[in-house]
């Protein structure tokens, strides 16, 4: 009984482990399974994950595609009315595969006025360079608003013409009564014709920054009437005096800080500097022997007209423009500071025989011009794919020159204002003809100011 009972456990025993066994086997089976069911679920969740990634970043692309497309739209539609089309009137096609999804076809294509599609000329979704820059607009102040592309050269030649007139009256005497002087009259009347032929080149370094030279040529003529004091005649002297040469040089870097567009300002940010390798007052002759007497009605008169301002200057300035249809406002401000000069000379007649020497110098000492704020506004219109128009008003505001660290004498402030007009033609691609006319409304300011520029693009 005990040798039975004793198999019985061992049989019972060993029946236990191999079901045991079995049933840790089938755990490990199960436990296996379970793992490779879970691998299987996170790798359709990375691919879903993946496949969600890929869907986000070309929706992002496609939105960008469309946004590029409809900046590229608003710029052709604002060239078109700005006289920046070409001849026939392109206007970009978008295709459907642009903003469906991606696309097939490499460039988008363009159709004209007659609706016959022309050759393709640009990528889908990428908007031309136009679009980064402001609308073109006629010409009449002094600095473009509009950048050249990168890589553009652009060659301006352009000629000034410009006239003025004043009267002075100078009184040297004491009144007795009202309306009766005792004394001494001195009536004049300067009338100025000024040509300048100036040369400017400019190249763009990137569509946002561009650099400008300009070199001018000036003539200058003027006419002085005038019933000298001290001579007791009623006969008016009639004095000449012309100047041509080299005008000052100038230098000027700008750079657009912003990106525009319709109904969105534009800024562009310029510094000019200006030299001076013109002939300047201090270096022609004055004579103050014939053409005053005893100094009594000024410093005299110059034999030759300068050509330059004498002064070196900087000039830093902003100028914006907003297109809104059918028109672009423009404006710009800007400060300008003429570095001082030491130790400055004149030259002047002696009135001396020969052989003594017929002209001196004369110390004048430290001398420094006065500075200018200035600002414009304007408006510009396109009439037609080619020609526009604009109106505008320029105004700078002239502070006393200073001599030795005082006032000059007769140093005043002065205030010039002139309105202008302009209209340009483009007569295809690399031509434009640029015509401006500047009327002065101040009694300081140049009566008139007549100024074309014939910009050529290579």
């Amino acid at each position: 009984m005990t040798r039975f009972t004793a198999i019985s456990m061992v049989v019972a025993n060993g029946l236990a482990f191999g079901i045991a066994g079995q049933a840790v086997a089938q755990d490990v089976a199960a436990g296996g399974e379970r793992d490779l069911q879970l691998q299987s679920l996170q790798q359709q969740v990375d691919a879903q994950t993946a496949r969600l990634d890929g869907l986000r970043e070309l929706l992002e692309a496609q939105e960008r595609n469309v946004a590029e497309l409809q900046r590229a739209l608003d710029a052709e539609r604002l060239g078109m009315a700005r006289a920046r089309g070409t001849q026939d009137a392109a206007v970009p096609v978008v295709p459907t595969e642009a903003v469906a999804g991606p696309s097939t076809q490499p460039v988008a294509q363009t159709a004209s006025a007659d609706g016959v599609q022309s050759a393709p000329e640009q990528p889908v979704g990428r908007a031309p360079e136009q679009s980064l820059r402001p609308p073109e607009v006629a010409q009449i102040f002094d600095q473009p608003g509009v950048l050249t592309p990168q890589g553009t050269f652009v060659l301006e030649p352009s000629l000034q013409f410009g006239y003025s007139s004043s009267n002075r009256v100078a009184l040297v005497g004491y009144t007795v009564i009202p309306a009766i002087l005792i004394g001494l009259i001195d009536v004049r009347q300067v009338k100025t014709s000024t040509g300048t032929l100036t040369l400017t080149g400019r190249y763009g370094l990137s569509n946002r920054f561009e650099l400008e030279a300009r070199v001018p040529y000036v003539y200058s003529n003027s006419d002085t009437v005038s019933r000298e004091i001290f001579t007791g005649s009623a006969i008016d002297s009639v004095f000449n005096s012309d100047g041509k040469g080299l005008g000052d040089v100038e230098l000027t870097g700008r750079y657009q800080l912003n990106r525009g567009g319709p109904d969105k300002p534009f800024y562009v940010g310029w510094l000019r500097y200006k030299s001076r390798t013109g002939t300047d007052p201090f270096e022609v002759v004055t004579d103050c022997v014939t053409r005053c007497v005893a100094n009594a009605t000024g410093t005299g008169l110059p034999l030759e007209l300068p050509t330059g301002s004498g002064f070196a200057s900087l000039q830093p300035g902003l100028t914006w423009l907003y297109p809104s249809d059918p028109v672009v406002f423009f404006g710009s401000f800007s400060y300008l500071h003429n570095f001082k000069r030491e130790d400055v000379s004149r030259t002047v007649l002696t009135g001396a025989s020969a052989p003594l020497p017929e002209t001196t110098t004369e110390p004048i000492g430290d001398i420094e011009a006065g500075d200018i704020w200035g600002f414009n506004v304007g408006m510009g219109l396109a009439l037609n794919e080619k020609a526009a128009i604009s109106i505008g008003y320029d105004a700078s505001f002239v502070g006393k020159t200073q001599q030795n660290g005082g006032d000059a004498p007769g140093a005043v402030r002065v205030t010039l204002g002139t309105l202008l007009l302009g209209a340009s033609y483009r007569f295809d691609e690399r031509y434009t003809l640029n015509v401006a006319l500047g009327v002065g409304v101040t009694r300081d300011t140049p009566d008139m100011t007549l100024t074309a520029r014939v910009p050529i693009t290579f």
